[in-house]
């Protein structure tokens, strides 16, 4: 099971959000999430919460349970959202929020998982070292503002998981929040042939799709390009005038 990114809270007022979130070993969701993934015996990630850091900043970190309820892994959001939107909203998660620094990858029982969140997917460098390392299934839960989810959710999330040949799961937020924000929805599931297994919509729910490992060790074989070491960056030269 998966959630998307923010779990726990959309808050836009800084001063806000630092005064309701806590600690990990101290929120109070992080508890119930792990009673509730030993409770119903699943794997549970949490796509990711607002979280106190030990810098004074927060960290959108991702938390994944095992059944039993242990935490087995955590990722803190290495690439933070700093753009100004064409609806003229500014966004800077770095003035509040502290980087993480690698992505782990979970041996589940079906396979090695990657943790990746939201705004990762625009780099695809990490996708491909999460597939050389073993990563079968990626992670990207997300709050994809509508703007750009109309133009890029699904091409985005096709393009990762074609280029790594591993299955994608995409939980997002969707929805008029109440400060303000719309967020696109259209969680999604994606194969590693690029094929959209499941896509939520735009309404509240929960989408269930079955996942069959052979398909990542077929698309692979199909198309080894995930091997290969990215390339040497390309000197561009200027056309030569006829």
């Amino acid at each position: 099971m998966l959630t998307p990114e923010m779990t726990n809270v959309i808050e836009p007022d800084r001063p806000r959000l630092k005064s309701v979130v806590k600690p990990e070993d101290e929120d109070p969701g992080v508890a119930a999430f792990a009673a509730c993934a030993c409770e119903l015996n699943v794997w549970l990630l949490i796509g990711s919460l607002a979280l106190r850091g030990e810098n004074g900043k927060l960290v959108n970190r991702s938390l994944l349970f095992a059944p039993d309820g242990q935490r087995l892994a955590r990722y803190d959001k290495i690439h933070l959202f700093d753009v100004d939107l064409p609806t003229g909203e500014r966004i800077r998660e770095s003035e509040a929020y502290c980087g993480g620094q690698a992505a782990p990858i979970v041996a589940t029982p079906w396979g090695g998982l990657g943790l990746t969140i939201c705004y990762d997917v625009r780099f695809p460098a990490l996708y491909r070292q999460l597939a050389q390392q073993g990563a079968d299934f990626i992670a990207v839960p997300s709050a994809f503002t509508v703007p750009t989810g109309e133009a890029h959710w699904h091409v985005l999330l096709r393009a990762r998981a074609v280029e790594t040949g591993a299955y994608v799961l995409a939980p997002a937020q969707s929805g008029h929040h109440e400060s303000g924000r719309r967020t696109y929805g259209h969680s999604l599931v994606v194969s590693p042939w690029g094929v959209i297994e499941a896509d939520a919509g735009t309404e509240p729910g929960i989408v269930f799709a079955k996942l069959d490992r052979a398909a990542v060790d077929e698309a692979r074989a199909r198309i080894p390009a995930w091997r290969e070491p990215d390339s040497a960056p390309l000197k561009a030269e200027k056309p030569v005038a006829s």
